[in-house]
């Protein structure tokens, strides 16, 4: 019998041959937005692993929306080439799924990369920041404090996600994950904690969430490959979203195209008091999926092969994602087929190292 982990899973036109998903990870490698020979490297080395998907990292709408001045982009016909390439060889020569996180980082923009020996916080004007917005001009902790958006760009930012959307179908992205989690301008408008406008994109739960809805209905719009959704489902701060919050968001953005929640949890706010744990994110992704009927994924220290097909055979999700833990071992899909009794694809090149079963 094939565990549920390797099971495939098919959304709309396109089929995952298991669940076993990368998570998106940012590489803060970028120059002025174009992917380096670094991002070829280093999806490519995962895709040799064969996980069913893999999530390429948050890439910016805008150049004011990069998180740091190294984030990559999809703003322009230049940066959706310099991706091509890279899905030319991920999922046209090595057959794996290659998706991309299409996000605006809001007032968590401009800040340095997380290097070594680098200083915290914002970017300085003087040394190539730029000016942050939000949905209401309250500061990431110590950061710069972002200008309110007018309503006026806020759809101006609508058409900058379709856009982004359609540049990344025609590079041949086979999912786009639009990032409405961690603290980043999606998840900036859902939260009450940093959305305290009183116009038609504020106040209520349903102002709060208008943004996000026609954001997935413009993406939803402009492609025909799978769009997903990453949702931070607990800010983890009293007043801030909890799960069952999303007992009115998850329908709306179903309605408006969305085909997947990929569920996490945080980052919105440097209060937050985070409950670590192996799965800690899991009972998250199960509220969730009982508010949906397209698939959902849970992400968060998720790390064994048993502990991902419980997940599934449990119902607490469709597929899982994993981060961190492709970083440590990019053969991690072919570790927990063997660990599991099934069976998963190598490279041709790589077949001479494949295990002979007595």
């Amino acid at each position: 019998m094939t565990p549920r982990l390797f099971e495939p899973l098919a959304i709309r036109s396109q089929t995952f041959a298991n669940r076993l998903w990368v998570s998106p990870m940012c590489q803060y490698s970028a120059v002025d937005g174009v992917v380096q020979p670094w991002h070829l490297a280093h999806l490519g080395g995962l895709a040799l692993g064969r996980p069913g998907l893999i999530i390429a990292e948050k890439t910016a709408v805008l150049p004011e929306g990069r998180i740091t001045p190294q984030c990559a982009g999809i703003w322009d016909a230049e940066r959706a080439a310099a991706w091509a390439r890279i899905v030319g060889f991920v999922t046209g020569e090595q057959g794996v799924p290659l998706g991309i996180q299409l996000g605006h980082a809001g007032r968590k923009a401009s800040t340095y990369a997380p290097r070594p020996g680098s200083p915290a916080g914002s970017v300085p004007l003087a040394e190539g920041g730029w000016e942050t917005v939000g949905p209401s001009p309250l500061a990431f902790g110590e950061h710069t404090a972002p200008r309110e958006l007018s309503a006026t760009e806020i759809e101006d930012l609508v058409r900058a996600f379709a856009d982004a959307a359609k540049r990344a179908e025609d590079a041949g992205f086979a999912v786009v994950e639009i990032h409405g989690a961690h603290g980043y301008l999606i998840h900036q408008f859902l939260s009450p904690l940093s959305n305290v406008r009183t116009d038609g994109y504020g106040g209520s739960a349903e102002g709060r969430m208008r943004f996000a809805v026609e954001v997935a209905e413009a993406v939803r719009a402009a492609v025909s490959i799978p769009v997903f959704m990453r949702l931070s489902a607990n800010d983890w701060v009293e007043g801030g979203l909890v799960p069952e919050d999303f007992a009115a968001i998850v329908p709306a953005l179903e309605a408006a195209g969305v085909d997947l929640f990929d569920v996490s949890t945080g980052g919105l706010d440097p209060r937050q008091r985070i409950a670590l744990g192996p799965g800690y994110q899991v009972p998250a992704a199960r509220t969730l999926k009982s508010f949906a009927t397209v698939p959902v994924t849970s992400v968060g220290l998720i790390t064994e092969a048993a502990q991902a097909e419980q997940i599934l055979v449990d119902g607490d999700a469709d597929a899982v994602f994993a981060g961190r833990e492709f970083l440590r071992d990019r053969e991690l899909p072919r570790r927990a087929a063997a660990e599991l009794g099934a069976e998963v694809d190598w490279p041709w090149q790589y077949e001479r190292a494949k295990p002979r079963r007595a």
